[in-house]
């Protein structure tokens, strides 16, 4: 991909939109480590920590993109990413874990701790929407920063109000997963030089991951919904 390129710049809004998808537990998670500090300290873990937790993420997905080369990595990777997706859409709250500190110093090791245990699944979005360009990487990583920091909150607070955006972001990360999965090269499953040249069945493969994603997540979502009403019994 040239940077001139649309399908460069394609490539950096899905990172981007995968990032500010993905930044719902960045958020959380930072709030929880800095809760505790007084006000003008709070400002300084959030930053720090995230300063740290970023560059941990570059350095990781920078990594990924090269092992990606490697046999059925491509396979994996997607199929991993298509659970991400769908664990997306159906949420459940994971942080009960994330103590908060009590210095300074506590609360900015807790938010890169928890950030790169919890991280993952960025990691290999990304690394999967790169196409296996590092400019592209650290560029919407770096990006993101000011996203994580700033807009996760607000982008918390839109998800709740507006429910449909969490299914953009699912059926964004599901887009990614498919092209993973039909880019593997390994040599006795080689999807890509099975789909070269084949743009429909390409195509179709694509719209069947992400439907499978989208459909298995709201049915997952409305059978929960009717098992939390209270019986009318």
């Amino acid at each position: 991909m040239d940077i001139t390129s649309a399908e460069w710049w394609f490539a950096l809004l899905n990172i981007i939109f995968i990032d500010l998808v993905l930044a719902g537990d960045n958020a959380i998670v930072i709030a929880l480590a800095a809760r505790n500090l007084p006000k003008d300290k709070q400002k300084q873990a959030i930053i720090w920590g995230t300063v740290g937790a970023i560059t941990i993420r570059i350095l990781a997905t920078l990594l990924v993109v090269k092992l990606l080369d490697l046999p059925w990595l491509h396979l994996v990777g997607g199929l991993l990413l298509v659970w991400i997706a769908f664990k997306l859409l159906v949420q459940e709250d994971e942080h009960d874990n994330v103590k908060a500190g009590a210095t300074l110093g506590q609360a900015i090791r807790t938010i890169i701790i928890a950030d790169a245990a919890m991280g993952l699944d960025n990691v290999i979005a990304v690394a999967g929407a790169a196409g296996g360009h590092m400019m592209l990487v650290v560029i919407g990583l770096i990006i993101s920063v000011p996203v994580v920091v700033w807009g996760s909150t607000l982008f918390i607070k839109l998800v709740n109000k507006y429910n449909w955006i969490l299914y953009i972001g699912g059926g964004v990360l599901a887009f990614t997963s498919a092209k993973m999965i039909a880019g593997e090269k390994a040599k006795i499953f080689n999807l890509k030089a099975f789909f070269e040249d084949k743009p429909v069945l390409y195509w179709s493969f694509v719209i069947a991951v992400v439907l499978i994603v989208l459909i298995g997540g709201y049915l997952m979502n409305k059978r929960k919904q009717a098992q939390s009403k209270p019986s009318t019994m």
